[in-house]
This record gives C-alpha cells, sequence and structure tokens, in this order.
C-alpha cells in the first residue's frame, strides 16, 4: 500500500509536469490526469517505468464525469487519493474589448469550471473519509487583473481564489483542506514562448527580485500543503510572485 496518493491535473505538461514530478520524489504515487493522454502516459512511463507508482488517467477537467471517473480509477489502483492538486489551466492572449463569448467562455470552464467540479468530486470524497488535501494553482493575474494573461484568464483565477475559500470553510470540519498558490511569472518554456523577447524582458525589469518565479518552488509549496500535518492550513492563498503584488 503506497504512503500517499496524488491526482494532479493538466500534469502532461508545464507547471504540472514539475508538480506531478516534485510529488512523486517526495514519496507519493501520482496519476497523471490530462486531457493528452499520450502524453500523461509519456511522463508516466518515465517516473515509474514499471508503472507502479505513476499512472496516466485520461481527465477532460470541463467534466465532472471525468473527475469521477479518475477518482474511481485511481482508487481502484491504490486503495484511496490523498490530495487534489487543480493545475489544469489555459489562456489565450486576447485584447480586452476583442474577447468573445466563446473564447471568455472556454478559458472559465478549463480554469474555474474545472476547480469547482474537483472540489465537488474529490471534496465530497475526502469528507467521507474524513481527511484529505485540495491545492489550487490560481495566478497573480487573479489578485492584480493580470496584463499579458487576458482578462477572461484573470477573471477565472479571481474565481479560483474565491472558490478555494467557500469550500474551505465548507470543508473545514470534515478534515479537509482546500488551498491555493497563486504564482506570479514562472520561469517555464510555456513563458517563454507565448512572451516576446523584449517584452519578456520588460517583464522581469519590473518584478522587485528582479528575476522571473521557479516552478520547483510552487511544486514544493505544493507538497507542503498537502502534508499530513498540514491541517491548520486552509482557506489560504499562498502568493509566490517575486514582490509584485503585496499585502
Amino acid at each position: 500500500m503506497p504512503s500517499r496518493v496524488v491526482l494532479i491535473t493538466g500534469a502532461a505538461r508545464g507547471l504540472g509536469t514539475v508538480i506531478a514530478t516534485r510529488f512523486h520524489e517526495a514519496g507519493y504515487c501520482v496519476a497523471i490526469g490530462d486531457i493528452m493522454f499520450d502524453a500523461a502516459q509519456s511522463l508516466a512511463n518515465s517516473l515509474s517505468p514499471d508503472g507502479g507508482t505513476a499512472l496516466a488517467v485520461r481527465l477532460d477537467v470541463t467534466l465532472k464525469a471525468d473527475f469521477e471517473s479518475a477518482r474511481d480509477t485511481i482508487a481502484s489502483t491504490w486503495g484511496r487519493v490523498d490530495v487534489l492538486v487543480n493545475n489544469a489551466g489555459a489562456s489565450k492572449v486576447v485584447a480586452l474589448m476583442d474577447i468573445t463569448g466563446e473564447q471568455f467562455d472556454q478559458v472559465i470552464n478549463v480554469n474555474l469550471r474545472s476547480v469547482l467540479f474537483g472540489c465537488q468530486v474529490f471534496g465530497q470524497y475526502f469528507a467521507d473519509l474524513g481527511v484529505g488535501r485540495i491545492v489550487n494553482i490560481a495566478s497573480l493575474a487573479g489578485q492584480n487583473g493580470g496584463s499579458a494573461t487576458g482578462a477572461h484568464y484573470a477573471a477565472a483565477k479571481g474565481g479560483v481564489i474565491t472558490l478555494t475559500k467557500v469550500f474551505a470553510r465548507d470543508l473545514a470540519a470534515k478534515g479537509v483542506t482546500v488551498n491555493a498558490i497563486s504564482p506570479g511569472p514562472m520561469d517555464l518554456p510555456i513563458v517563454h514562448e507565448s512572451v516576446p523577447k523584449d517584452k519578456l524582458t520588460a517583464v522581469i525589469a519590473g518584478i522587485p527580485v528582479g528575476k522571473l518565479g521557479s516552478a520547483q518552488y510552487i511544486a514544493d509549496a505544493a507538497v507542503l500543503l498537502s502534508a499530513d500535518n498540514a491541517y491548520f492550513a486552509t482557506g489560504a492563498c499562498w502568493d509566490v510572485n517575486g514582490g509584485l503584488f503585496m499585502r
């Protein structure tokens, strides 16, 4: 029987992969939930060639039924689930006045609807067990309105922070903690790919610490919030933004 089990959504690439790798290093059995199943399977194979401690799960985070299926698959494989990390997210930069209803709905669905469904399905599952940890990956954009990520993304991530508080309050007495981590600009390939070099230089110049954030540190924070003795941390939003937003 494994010591602890975690499901990470959107784990097939980017920050999700860093988080999945860190949890695996910490001794967790890791379920890699992603709509890109082949990429999730590749990561699972690299983490655990024998398949014993890493599992790819096909997961469309906009569908509640997929969360339920993931829960059942993981529980049948390893006996239980202890932690959910709602990491899946997506956005395309669109000028504020040009965002269409379809674009808004798509970004809200992937970034916010997913957190609602994940917290509903696993919040109830953990409540029934009497213990559990949920970590939601929010964003600085949800606190200061963002800049390069788009208004729809900022609105969704602001909603993630609010949902975190609502679920934390509702589930606290049942042994379940719900927290958010709110990263600023991260040193990830997607950042370098999506932001032109001259604009990225300007972004970095505007960060008080003078550099992009460490995705590894975000992963470390997720592991810390998921610890068995983390029962007193709930409803929190951990800011990791290089000093761009202070409160």
